[in-house]
């Protein structure tokens, strides 16, 4: 595999993809939602591994689900139970599993710069699932898939993200694919939490509320030690996504969040599965995007 074809293939972020790859992939996810059978086996024979440097749930049964639902023959790795807790490297175990003959890996990773320096040196197509904070791209597309099925297009839609914009991979890689596509961004946070080297209007919470998609993150409560966050229960009742607050969402509008929920913290238990909340809607779209990213990354 050439090195171009090896830069095709793999999926590192959104914000060198250009917008027509990027609606390729969304176009070939529409293609396997609207398929009746749920395994369709084009890629029988690849061998892909699900790589997770970094703990996971949603995001990892989500890649197993699209990587089995193509035909593809598995491999979960997870560092916990790994060499990686002897002191193996991650190059040296992504190196392993290449010699073994893999044909793609899917993998997150904490630290920040290591993707990038692996995709340099690594020769099989590698799907980001998260890399420390800078993005998640397959997140993104999955919200973006969410996005254009409610409204039909993603041109001139007002998107506010609310939260920890300072540490979220989802918050870039969801700048960097709407900016593409003509929606406007706008983030809303705590002072402390903003990232300034983001091109985007931070917005109050009252006009975050008036947009077509409100975005919540999660709050990272392990960030709570080192006084980002004072509580969670200030941080509810300044940026949460409360019953009340919600009554001033607009009535076309719809909610999202990346999931996993602290419930009662950045959004109230009971708006999870309110009518205008599409969470778990995202997580069910997150199967055939994914299917789409991998089928794009192993099939010749």
């Amino acid at each position: 595999m050439t090195a171009t074809e090896l830069k095709q293939r793999s999926l590192l972020g959104l914000k060198d993809l250009s917008e027509e790859e990027i609606m390729s992939i969304l176009d070939r996810a529409r293609y396997w939602e609207e398929q009746p059978e749920k395994v369709q086996p084009v890629i029988p024979g690849k061998f892909v591994a699900n790589m997770f440097f970094e703990n996971s749930t949603r995001t990892r049964f989500s890649f197993e689900v699209a990587e089995k639902r193509l035909g593809a023959e598995v491999l979960n790795f997870s560092a916990a139970v790994s060499s990686v807790q002897k002191g193996e490297s991650i190059y040296d175990t992504v190196r392993t599993l290449e010699s073994m003959g893999i044909d793609a890996g899917v993998i997150r990773l904490k630290p920040i710069g290591v993707l990038a320096e692996l995709a340099e040196k690594i020769r099989i197509p590698l799907i980001n699932a998260g890399d420390g904070n800078n993005e998640h791209p397959t997140q993104a597309l999955l919200d973006l898939y969410t996005m254009q099925k409610q409204f039909g297009s993603l041109r001139g839609l007002t998107v506010s993200i609310v939260g920890d914009i300072l540490h979220s991979r989802v918050a870039r890689s969801n700048l960097y694919a709407l900016k593409k596509f003509g929606a406007n961004v706008r983030f809303c946070a705590p002072p402390n939490l903003e990232a300034a080297e983001l091109d985007a209007p931070y917005v109050s919470f009252d006009e975050a509320l008036r947009s077509d998609v409100v975005m919540m993150l999660r709050v990272q409560l392990e960030r709570h030690e080192g006084g980002m966050i004072r509580s969670a229960e200030d941080y509810r009742e300044h940026y949460g996504l409360t019953v009340e607050r919600m009554a001033k969402v607009q009535p076309h509008a719809i909610v999202m969040h990346p999931a996993p929920i602290n419930r009662g913290v950045e959004i109230d238990d009971e708006l999870v599965e309110h009518p205008q909340s599409r969470i778990f809607t995202q997580m069910s779209n997150g199967v055939p995007v994914r299917m789409a990213v991998i089928e794009r990354s192993v099939k010749g």
